[in-house]
């Protein structure tokens, strides 16, 4: 028989199975931290893409980028404005251009 060296050994702690019930709450408590681990992942990743594009454009590239995102959505309400702009004419519409426009910046402050 091989004597065992105490010093060699590591002492494990006894930790008794848990209950079912004790099981479902560290199943529950595994998941909410998953979920907020996921949660601020997301967000970081938001915020980092936020200031990256924050930093490259600027209020036009997003106006632009927003007026395309609504024509490839709503291209009837495009194709509609487009028929009144060219029923109206040029004329009308710079008039109605310097009218609205300082409107609309006033909005947007």
């Amino acid at each position: 028989m091989a004597a065992t060296n105490p010093s060699t050994t590591v002492p494990q702690a006894v930790v008794p199975e848990p209950t079912m019930a004790q099981q479902r709450v560290l199943d529950r408590i595994a998941l909410q931290r998953e979920r907020l681990r996921a949660r601020r992942a997301a967000r970081a990743q938001s915020l980092a893409l936020a200031q990256r594009d924050q930093g490259d454009g600027g209020l036009d590239e997003s106006l632009v980028l927003r007026a395309a995102g609504f024509a490839r959505e709503h291209p009837l309400a495009v194709a509609a404005m487009a028929g009144v702009a060219v029923v109206a004419g040029p004329r009308r519409l710079i008039r109605w251009a310097g009218v609205l426009l300082p409107m609309l910046m006033r909005l947007r402050r």
